[in-house]
């Protein structure tokens, strides 16, 4: 592959095996055509999308048990794509987005790796103009808070893209920004569960991951409607 090096590694989530690829060296950045700087990546964050993190094989775990039927769902900052995978596999309506602009290719490539059917990809940056991709039931991400300005956009992009009836699930490493990003969540009519998982691989340290859920079943902004559940756990 110009410009960057890439691995393909087997993944058993689940009861499948999963042909993955992903960047080999964590450290290497290509931009020839300044891509990457239009959509906001520096040079720092251009290899996070392409990394296999434990936190998402935690994600895509998780997907392999979630409720799918009727339910039109969004992977946010999918990078490599594991959960979307899972998910199209078990026959969901599942569309994934990222602001990097080779997220899509190494999507459709990893989805073609494991012969499944094409999953519908919107670049899409969270703090952007309207992708045009519409609301959704179930929204899901791995990782997501890693800057300190993700909980404001994370929320923001979550209120333009989530039915009134909803449910975003999220793993969370601990970087430090849930709390913030809980309380916008709350301000939008969504109560909070968590469940501690280790993630694998001994990260994170400690006391390990947690799998987050946010439920917004009851009037929120004016509406109202039913939402299904991963019902993981204790109240955090």
């Amino acid at each position: 592959m110009p410009g960057y090096k890439v691995e393909t590694n087997t993944l058993h989530i689940g009861k499948f095996d999963y042909q993955v690829r992903a960047l080999s060296d964590r450290q290497q950045y290509s931009d020839p055509d300044g891509e990457a700087e239009r959509a906001g990546v520096t040079a720092a964050s251009w290899p996070l999308f392409g990394v296999r993190w434990a936190a998402g094989v935690a994600l895509a775990e998780a997907m392999c048990e979630i409720p799918i039927e009727g339910r039109r769902i969004l992977e946010v900052g999918c990078g490599l794509g594991l959960a979307s995978l899972v998910l199209q596999r078990r026959g969901a309506d599942i569309t994934a987005s990222d602001h990097h602009p080779l997220a899509g290719a190494f999507l459709r490539h990893n989805t073609d790796l494991n012969r499944l059917p094409p999953i519908p990809f919107c670049q899409a940056s969270w703090g952007g103009p309207d992708p045009g991709i519409g609301r959704f039931d179930l929204l899901i991400g791995a990782d997501v808070l890693y800057e300190y300005e993700h909980p404001r956009l994370l929320a923001e992009f979550l209120a333009r893209h989530a039915k009134p009836a909803a449910q975003f699930v999220m793993t969370d490493a601990g970087r430090g920004h849930c709390g913030r990003f809980s309380a916008r969540m709350q301000e939008q009519g969504y109560t909070r569960v968590e469940r501690r998982i280790q993630f694998g691989g001994g990260w994170p340290p400690g006391a390990g991951g947690r799998i987050l859920t946010y439920d917004r079943t009851g009037p929120a902004d004016g509406f109202s409607g039913p939402a299904d559940s991963l019902r993981p756990g204790r109240p955090g």
